[in-house]
C-alpha cells in the first residue's frame, strides 16, 4: 500500500533504471567476484542516483517544465538539442538491450524474438490507450512491482548472512583479476543505477503529473522509496548470481542464449531460474515503457509541441507517434538476422556511463540558478 500511495516519478524512474542489462550487470558483479565489494557499492550509487532524481523532480515541480525544454531555453538550441540527439541515441540502444533482455527471460521458457517484439509493443501501445498520465502511471508501477522478483531470487539461492554482513561492514572482499574486466564492470554498474533518460524522464513526468512546489516533499519521498527499493532489488540481482561464483559464474554470458536463467537454473533449481527469467522479462518491460516516454518527453519539449500523456493522441500526435517509434524501431532490430545483439546489450550501460556527465552539468546548473528556482534553489 506504501508504494502505491507513494509511487509516482520517481519510483518509476529507479526501478526502470533497475532494467534488463542493469541486473545483469549486478549478477555479473556476483558471478564473478562473489559477495562483496559491490554490494555496498550498488547502495553507494543509489544514494548517488537518489540526489540526482531529486534534484530533477525539484526543479520539475517549481517551473512546471521539462529538462530538455529549460535547457533549450535557457542555454541555446545548441545545447538543447545535443542533450535531445545524445538521449535519443543513447535510448535507442538500451532499447535494443530492453529486448534483447525480454528474449533472454523468454527463452527459458522456449520463446523466441518474435514474442519479445510483440510483447514489449504491446505493452507501449496498451500503457497509452489510458488518455491520462496516472493511468499510465498505475499501470506501469504494478508491473514495477514484480522488480523485487530479483530479491526473491536471491532469497531462494540461500546466500552466506555472514558474507553479506562482512560485505557492508568491510566493502571488502575487493575484486581480483584482470583490470580490464574489472574497469568494465565498474563502469557498467555506474551505467546501470544513474543514466541521461532518467533526467529526462522523472522531470518530464514531474512536469506532466501536475507537481507543484507545494509537492516536493512528497516527490523527496517517492524518489527515496523508489532509490531504496532498487538498490535492494539490485543487490539481489547480485546475490543470486553469486550463487554461481563458484560454478565458473565468470564465465557465463549472461545475454547469449538464455545465460544467467539457464545457468541458476542448473546450479539452483529450476524455480530460481525461473523466478530470475520472469524477473528480467520485468525489468525488460518496464525499461520500455519508461525509456520510451523519456524519449517521447525530449522530442516534443525540444520541438515545442504538445508532450503529454493527458492529451489526445490527435493533439499530442508527435508524443505518441515516438512513444510507439522507438519500441517498434528497437523491436524490430532484435529480429535482424545476425544483429550484433550481445554486443549492443553489454556496451548499453557503459554508453549512458560515458555519455552521462553532459546531462549532469546541465541538471545541475538549472538546480543552481536561483532566477529560475527561487528559494528551491540548490544550497
Amino acid at each position: 500500500h506504501l508504494v502505491w500511495l507513494l509511487g509516482g516519478p520517481g519510483v518509476l524512474a529507479m526501478l526502470g533504471e533497475n532494467d534488463g542489462p542493469s541486473m545483469i550487470s549486478y549478477a555479473t558483479d556476483g558471478a564473478s567476484y562473489g559477495i562483496g565489494f559491490f554490494l555496498p557499492f550498488i547502495v553507494i550509487l543509489f544514494l548517488m542516483a537518489y540526489v540526482c532524481q531529486e534534484m530533477c523532480m525539484r526543479v520539475g515541480a517549481v517551473t512546471g517544465r521539462g529538462y530538455g525544454h529549460l535547457v533549450l531555453h535557457r542555454y541555446g538550441p545548441l545545447w538543447g538539442w545535443f542533450g535531445a540527439g545524445d538521449l535519443v541515441f543513447t535510448n535507442l540502444v538500451t532499447l535494443v538491450s530492453e529486448f534483447v533482455a525480454i528474449r533472454v527471460g523468454l527463452a527459458y521458457f522456449h520463446l523466441g524474438a518474435p514474442v519479445a517484439a510483440a510483447l514489449g509493443v504491446g505493452l507501449v501501445v496498451l500503457t497509452l490507450s489510458g488518455g491520462r498520465y496516472w493511468r499510465w502511471e498505475r499501470i506501469v508501477l504494478g508491473l514495477a512491482v514484480f522488480n523485487g522478483l530479483f530479491l526473491l531470487a536471491a532469497i531462494l539461492v540461500k546466500p552466506d548472512m555472514g558474507a553479506i554482513g562482512s560485505a557492508f561492514a568491510t566493502f571488502g572482499p575487493l575484486p581480483g583479476g584482470g583490470v580490464n574486466t574489472l574497469l568494465l564492470l565498474l563502469t557498467s554498474t555506474i551505467g546501470a543505477t544513474v543514466t541521461p533518460w532518467m533526467i529526462f524522464y522523472q522531470q518530464g513526468a514531474t512536469a506532466d503529473k501536475g507537481m507543484t512546489p507545494r509537492d516536493i516533499g512528497h516527490g523527496r519521498l517517492d524518489t527515496a522509496l523508489g532509490a531504496a527499493l532498487a538498490a535492494v532489488f539490485g543487490c539481489g540481482a547480485l546475490i543470486a548470481g553469486a550463487a554461481l561464483a563458484t560454478h565458473d559464474g565468470a564465465s557465463i554470458q549472461g545475454l547469449s542464449g538464455a545465460g544467467f536463467p539457464a545457468a541458476l537454473g542448473s546450479t539452483s533449481g529450476n524455480v530460481v531460474g525461473t523466478v530470475f527469467a520472469l524477473g528480467l522479462i520485468e525489468a525488460g518491460a518496464v525499461a520500455i515503457l519508461t525509456i520510451s516516454a523519456s524519449t517521447a518527453y525530449a522530442a516534443g519539449e525540444c520541438i515545442g509541441i504538445s508532450h503529454s500523456f493527458n492529451h489526445t493522441p490527435r493533439r499530442s500526435a508527435l508524443f505518441y507517434a515516438t512513444n510507439i517509434g522507438t519500441a517498434l524501431l528497437a523491436a524490430s532490430i532484435i529480429l535482424i538476422p545476425g544483429a550484433p545483439l550481445l554486443a549492443i546489450a553489454l556496451n548499453a550501460n557503459v554508453l549512458a556511463t560515458v555519455l552521462l556527465p553532459v546531462a549532469l552539468i546541465f541538471m545541475l546548473m538549472l538546480a543552481n540558478d536561483h532566477q529560475l528556482m527561487g528559494r528551491w534553489a540548490n544550497t
